[in-house]
């Protein structure tokens, strides 16, 4: 009972001693700190996304004349070709053909470069296969130096700030 008598005595203390005009100001407070705390919270900063292409070095070799590399795994099955010939032994001499092979079958799988002169490849070539497996490649060369690079393709999303 006590609780209630001293609730009353001050509510009707608080309100004796406030004047009408502040008394609405004091109320009108209230409810706008009450009111405030009920919004929805702001969603959070969009973010921007940009679509971005990585390249993993999955190998290099070179030599002069034919050549097998040793197996290599493929995540994705997309791979850029770089290659390079030079030194021919005579002028209009040298040839190159490189072919990605399954590491299982060994059949082809990937024509990636066939080239029938001395030069670079300044159109690099991307080639993909059907899925991801075991690769290795089959280089084969005449009367030519020769420099053969593979990259596979990473498919990224990289997240920015607004």
């Amino acid at each position: 009972m006590m609780g209630a008598t001293s609730s009353a005595t001050v509510h009707t203390i608080w309100s004796a001693s406030l004047s009408g005009e502040r008394r609405r100001w004091c109320y009108a407070l209230a409810f706008v700190l009450l009111f405030a705390g009920c919004r929805s919270p702001s969603p959070p900063p969009a973010t921007t996304s940009k679509d971005v292409v990585i390249w993993k070095t999955v190998g290099s070799w070179s030599g002069r004349g034919n050549r097998q590399t040793e197996t290599f795994t493929s995540d994705t099955g997309g791979f850029r070709v770089r290659w390079e010939t030079k030194n021919a032994a005579r002028p209009g001499a040298g040839h190159l053909h490189v072919i990605f092979r399954s590491g299982d079958s060994g059949r082809e799988i990937i024509d990636a470069v066939d080239e029938p002169h001395v030069g670079s490849d300044s159109d690099v070539k991307e080639v993909s296969a059907e899925r991801p497996r075991w690769y290795y490649l089959t280089i084969d060369s005449s009367e030519v130096d020769w420099t053969v690079s593979v990259d596979e393709r990473i498919d990224a999303r990289v997240k920015g700030s607004p």
